[in-house]
């Protein structure tokens, strides 16, 4: 599956994965030490939602237009980061997690992106500029277990692939695996798509023999039966989640299940720890 971001930017993927990382990140803050964020494939840190590739797709009206036009309070930091780069109620632009990273930072934490491709490396030192975020180019699994343990005593690391490579499961899973050795009690985040029911229930297994203890899944099925062929969700997979999370987490999937369900489905969106 090739999952370019910029076709799909603002999307119901997008809005799930940013109002979790926002209360992930407002989690790990309820204390004052300081945290390192690393995202492995930061892509352009900023989207054109009027661009060619945005617009050919049209997604971003079952998702970040939805969510706009939500009044519920559980979405407001979302809706908050989205209004930040956009100067009129339309929005223009949408934030990649390095944008809506770079917000939540306080004068303690680090940021530190990364982003192989040439051409979305460029885009995302433009798009961080005036930011303290450090930008790399470099393999994404090699940075990953490079930068283990970070330099603080507390950190994240959001891996976010677009899922071009037919290994990239097994380069997840193999990278997971030696991080988690190196870095036992670190926070790190896994987006995934959810396409193939059959093929995500496989990697679960492997996920699951690796033996990490606390290792939380969050589906969201936008259908209320699969589609075959398509997009039918995404999800992720978060490794030592805070407590302040986990516990927050039943309302706020609650309110986006029912914001994002498309016409016709009821959808799920449920979370469930992986040896269960």
């Amino acid at each position: 599956m090739n999952y370019r971001h910029s076709f799909h930017a603002g999307n119901n993927a997008d809005v799930v994965k940013h109002c979790l990382l926002i209360a992930l990140v407002q989690a790990l803050q309820l204390k004052d030490s300081a945290l390192t964020f690393i995202d492995t494939h930061a892509g352009c840190g900023i989207y054109d939602l009027q661009g060619e590739e945005a617009t050919r797709t049209g997604e971003a009206t079952g998702g970040v237009l939805r969510a706009l036009a939500d009044t519920g309070p559980l979405l407001g930091d979302y809706r908050a980061a989205v209004r930040a780069v956009n100067a009129g109620e339309e929005p223009r632009l949408y934030p990649g997690s390095p944008r809506i990273l770079a917000r939540l930072l306080r004068e303690q934490d680090a940021l530190i992106l990364n982003e192989k491709h040439p051409e979305d490396a460029r885009a995302l030192r433009s798009a961080m500029r005036g930011t303290p975020a450090a930008v790399h180019e470099r393999d994404a699994y090699e940075l990953w277990l490079a930068m283990l343990p970070t330099r603080t005593a507390r950190g994240a690391v959001l891996v976010d692939p677009p899922y071009e490579q037919a290994d990239e499961r097994d380069r997840i899973t193999a990278t997971l695996a030696a991080a988690h050795r190196k870095w036992g009690h670190g926070v790190t985040v896994i987006w995934y798509p959810l396409k193939d029911r059959g093929i995500h229930q496989r990697w679960k297994e492997k996920l699951r023999r690796l033996g990490i203890p606390k290792l939380l899944t969050i589906e969201h099925w936008l259908y209320d039966a699969d589609q075959p062929g398509i997009f039918n969700g995404a999800g992720l997979f978060i490794v030592n989640p805070p407590y302040a999370f986990t516990q927050g987490l039943p309302p706020l999937l609650e309110a986006l299940r029912a914001v994002l369900a498309p016409e016709g489905h009821r959808g799920s969106l449920r979370f469930a720890w992986l040896g269960d």
